[in-house]
C-alpha cells in the first residue's frame, strides 16, 4: 500500500484556521462606508442620481444613523425634484429627531430653509439656527491652532455665516411677503447686515446686500458708496476666479446698477459673466434691458448717449433680447415674467423699425461693444 502524501504546507496553514474565524465570501467584500460614500459624492458631482442613490441606500442599510449618509440621500431627493422626500430626510438630521446628531449639521437647516419658500417664519428659524451652529463652529475654529487649512476653512465658514444672514434679509424685503410690511422690518435688516459685517468686514456681498436696504430707504448716494465699495473688490478679477460672488449676486448688482442708471458698470459686470458662461438667459436680457435704457437717454440727449448714437444702441439692445429669447426658449428657462418682459421690449425696438443686426454683420461696426481692458478706471458718479 502506498505511503499517504502530506498536506503542503500552505494547505496545512489553512486547515489550522478554525472555521469560526472565517468570513462569509459577501462579507470580506463589502466596500467600507467612507468608500461608498465616496462613490456616491462623485456620482453626485456627475448627476447620476440614480446610481448615487444606490451607494447612499447600501450605506443606510449597514448604518441607518449615518449622518452624511442621509443628508446626502436628501441632497439626492432634492436634485430630482423629490420635495417632500428631502424635507423628511433633512428633518431626521436636526432635533427633535431621536437620530439628529449634535451639533446639527447647519446645511440640514439650510436646506431646509430653502424648502421653506411659502412659509419664511420657518425659513428665518431654519437661517438662524444654522448661523447658530455655524458661529459656534467658527469660534472653535478660531481657538484652534493657526494653520492654511485652518484659515481657508474659517473665510469659508464665514462666507457661509454671511450668505445665510443675507438670505434672511431677503426675505424681510420680500414684497411677496406680509413681512416686509412689519414695522421692525427695517431694524431686523440693519441688524442682520451689521452682524454679516461683523463676521466678515468688508464682505463685498453683505455690503451688496447694505446696498438694496438704502435704495429701499431711497437713500441712492449711500447706496453707490455700498455698491462701489463691493464692486472694487473682485471687479479686476478672471472670470473663472473662485473669489468672485455667485453669478445670482453678480447679476442682482447689475439690477441696482441699473436702478441707479449706472449703465457702464453694469456693463462690465454682465462681460465678465457671460465671458464665463454666455448661455446666461438672465445675463442677455439685463444686458438687453442696459441697452434699451441708454437708447432713450439717448433719445432724450438728442440722439447720442456716452458717444453711441440712439440707432447703435437700440440694435445692441435688440440683438441682446433676441438671443435671451432663443436661449430662454432652448433651456425651457422657468422665469415666465422675464420672457413676457423681453417680448414687450423687442416689442417697443420693432415698433420704432429697429431690426436685428444682420447675420454676416460680424465685428466689423461693432462700435456698440465693451470692454473691460481700462474697467479699474471705471467710477460710479
Amino acid at each position: 500500500m502506498g505511503r499517504t502524501r502530506t498536506k503542503s504546507r500552505k494547505a496545512q496553514a489553512a486547515g489550522a484556521v478554525p472555521s469560526s474565524l472565517t468570513k462569509p465570501e459577501s462579507a470580506q467584500q463589502e466596500p467600507a462606508i467612507p468608500a461608498l460614500l465616496e462613490k456616491a459624492q462623485t456620482l453626485i458631482v456627475q448627476y447620476d442620481y440614480g446610481l448615487a442613490e444606490r451607494f447612499v441606500r447600501r450605506i443606510l442599510e449597514r448604518e441607518p444613523s449615518h449622518a452624511a449618509a442621509r443628508e446626502m440621500l436628501g441632497v439626492i431627493q432634492l436634485e430630482t425634484g423629490e420635495l417632500d422626500a428631502a424635507k423628511q430626510t433633512f428633518e431626521t438630521l436636526i432635533p427633535p429627531h431621536p437620530d439628529a446628531p449634535s451639533p446639527p449639521p447647519p446645511s440640514a437647516h439650510l436646506y431646509l430653509a430653502q424648502l421653506s419658500d411659502e412659509d419664511p417664519q420657518n425659513a428665518l428659524k431654519h437661517y438662524q439656527a444654522a448661523v447658530d451652529v455655524m458661529v459656534g463652529q467658527l469660534k472653535g475654529k478660531e481657538r484652534a491652532v493657526d494653520s492654511a487649512n485652518a484659515s481657508e476653512d474659517e473665510t469659508e465658514q464665514k462666507q457661509n455665516i454671511v450668505r445665510a444672514l443675507i438670505a434672511m434679509v431677503e426675505i424681510w424685503m420680500d414684497p411677496s411677503y406680509d413681512l416686509c410690511f412689519d414695522p421692525a422690518a427695517e431694524k431686523n435688516c440693519e441688524e442682520l447686515i451689521n452682524m454679516a459685517l461683523q463676521i466678515d468686514p468688508g464682505n463685498s456681498e453683505a455690503l451688496q446686500a447694505l446696498a438694496s436696504v438704502r435704495l429701499s430707504q431711497q437713500r441712492e448716494d449711500d447706496a453707490k458708496q455700498c455698491l462701489e465699495q463691493a464692486w472694487t473688490q473682485w471687479k479686476d478679477l478672471e472670470p473663472d476666479d473662485q473669489r468672485l460672488p455667485p453669478i445670482p449676486t453678480r447679476l442682482a448688482l447689475v439690477k441696482m446698477f441699473l436702478e441707479l442708471e449706472l449703465f457702464e458698470p453694469a456693463l462690465l459686470v454682465l462681460t465678465g459673466v457671460m465671458a464665463f458662461d454666455d448661455q446666461e438667459v438672465e445675463a442677455w436680457y439685463l444686458e438687453g434691458w442696459c441697452f434699451c435704457l441708454m437708447a432713450e437717454r439717448a433719445q432724450e440727449a438728442g440722439g447720442a448717449f456716452q458717444e453711441l448714437t440712439w440707432e447703435q444702441l437700440a440694435r445692441d439692445a435688440r440683438d441682446c433680447l433676441d438671443t435671451c429669447k432663443m436661449l430662454h426658449e432652448a433651456q425651457e428657462h422657468p422665469d415666465a415674467p422675464l420672457l413676457e418682459h423681453v417680448h414687450e421690449l423687442i416689442g417697443k425696438l420693432a415698433a420704432q423699425g429697429v431690426q436685428p443686426s444682420p447675420e454676416d454683420d460680424g465685428d466689423e461696426d461693432d462700435e456698440g461693444g465693451w470692454e473691460d481692458e481700462d474697467d479699474a478706471d471705471v467710477e460710479m458718479a
